[in-house]
This record gives structure tokens, sequence and C-alpha cells, in this order.
């Protein structure tokens, strides 16, 4: 499989989410580069990262649409879940010794692309204007951009 780029048909027009979405990308991509040296550590320590961020962007997600009073925030918590799911599989996997970097890649990135261009580009349309007013300007943005810079 071949790196992710970014482009503009990936992005939410939320500033913070589609830098976190990059940051994604980013740490897909460092995967498949370890993947393709076979670099059990680097691979163990992408994974690592990946997964903790994507877990604490995921909050940060579902706050916004909590603040916002999303009317589907339950259902895309649930997508949340299940991927968090299967990612674990996919670590449980890596820490009994299989090599799960070319199949986690492939997955992480049509998961991705996936995710971000039906169910969030819906809580976009569904409540982005309020999503945005949270996240524009002030403390909070220049706070988000150290945390998940």
């Amino acid at each position: 499989m071949t790196a992710i780029t970014w482009s503009r048909d990936l992005e939410t027009g939320i500033e913070v989410i589609d830098e976190q979405h990059r940051r994604i990308v980013d740490y897909i991509n460092e995967l498949e580069a370890a993947s393709r040296e076979d670099d059990r550590e680097s691979i163990g320590g992408v994974i690592k990262y990946l997964v903790n961020y994507t877990v604490s962007h995921f909050s940060f997600e579902e706050s916004l649409m909590e603040d916002a009073n999303y009317q589907f925030i339950d259902p895309h918590k649930k997508i949340h879940a299940l991927f968090i799911r299967r990612v674990n599989e996919f670590v449980n996997r890596f820490n009994q010794g299989e090599d799960v970097a070319t199949e986690l890649s492939e997955m992480l990135q049509n998961w991705l692309i996936s995710h971000i261009q039906k169910e969030d580009f819906d809580y976009v349309e569904a409540a982005g204007e309020q999503m945005q007013k949270k996240v524009s300007g002030g403390w909070l943005s220049s706070s988000l951009k150290r945390f998940f810079g």
C-alpha cells in the first residue's frame, strides 16, 4: 500500500480537526514506512503513538459534538469505539509477535478516509458552525495546537 496524500477533499473546514486528521495521516504514513523497512521496534512505537493520538482525537471531537448538541453523537461515538476495538485487536496480535503492520496500515487508510468523508462530514454539516466557534481563536486553539501539535 502507498502512503496517504492529504488533499482538500479530506478537510472538514474545522482547522483544529483537520490538523489532527493530518497528524493521524502522518502516523499512518510512518507506519507504512516502518513496515517497508521491516523495523519491528519502529512499528511498535508508531502503533503506540498512533493509538494514543487517535483516542485523544476522538475524545476531543466528541466533546465538541456534545458542546454543539450534535444529534447523532451516540452513533458517532459507537463508530469510534468500534474502531478502537479493531485497532486494539491489531495491537494484541502485534504484541504476540505477529507481523500486522501492512494489514493495519491498509485498514487505517481505508477507515480514515471513509470516516472523514462520511461521518465527519455529516457532523460538520449539522453542527460545524457551532463547533468552529468553540475552537476558533483564543486560548483553546493554542492549547490544542500544543497538545495535538
